[in-house]
């Protein structure tokens, strides 16, 4: 069984695909090596262009703006580039916050103040401000807050 008959035989997706798999057996039958191989070495000496690139260059780099867009579309068009959209340095360097703020880690242990209190109110304690627990959840500290408040206190969680 070839290449083409293994592919021919799953569901149209694979057919269809543009798949490693698939270039590799065609790189196969057409004699090409399918492994990376060594990398070419650096040529040693300037790179020479022909004067057909030479005169293209020069007849690009005479356009207007206007005329760099059309050629670009129209390069885009014939040659079936899809639009990638381009982040200008201001997005990119507004995204740059974003992450690293995800990058920070999360608090994931609270602890309960009690700063002051109502001297009227039943609050078994003589001094403020002091800790009241240390080492909760968010919730439970918010919660422990609440009771607190509820009772004359005045709290911070840290």
């Amino acid at each position: 069984m070839n290449c083409q008959e293994v592919h021919d035989e799953g569901p149209p997706a694979w057919r269809e695909a543009d798949c490693f798999e698939q270039s590799a057996c065609k790189q196969r039958t057409a004699g090409l090596p399918v492994s990376e191989g060594a990398p070419a070495a650096l040529p040693r000496e300037p790179r020479v262009v022909s004067s057909k690139i030479n005169a293209l260059v020069d007849e690009i780099a005479n356009l207007s703006l206007l005329e760099v867009s059309d050629l670009n579309w129209a390069l885009k068009k014939r040659l079936n580039i899809p639009d990638a959209p381009m982040m200008s340095p201001g997005m990119i360097m507004a995204a740059m916050p974003a992450a690293a703020a995800e990058d920070v880690p999360q608090k994931k242990t609270f602890k309960v103040t009690l700063a002051k209190f109502d001297d009227t109110k039943k609050i078994f304690v003589e001094t403020a401000p002091c800790t009241m627990k240390e080492d909760m959840s968010k919730a439970e500290a918010y919660e422990l807050a609440a009771l607190l408040t509820k009772a004359g206190g005045t709290c911070e969680i840290a």
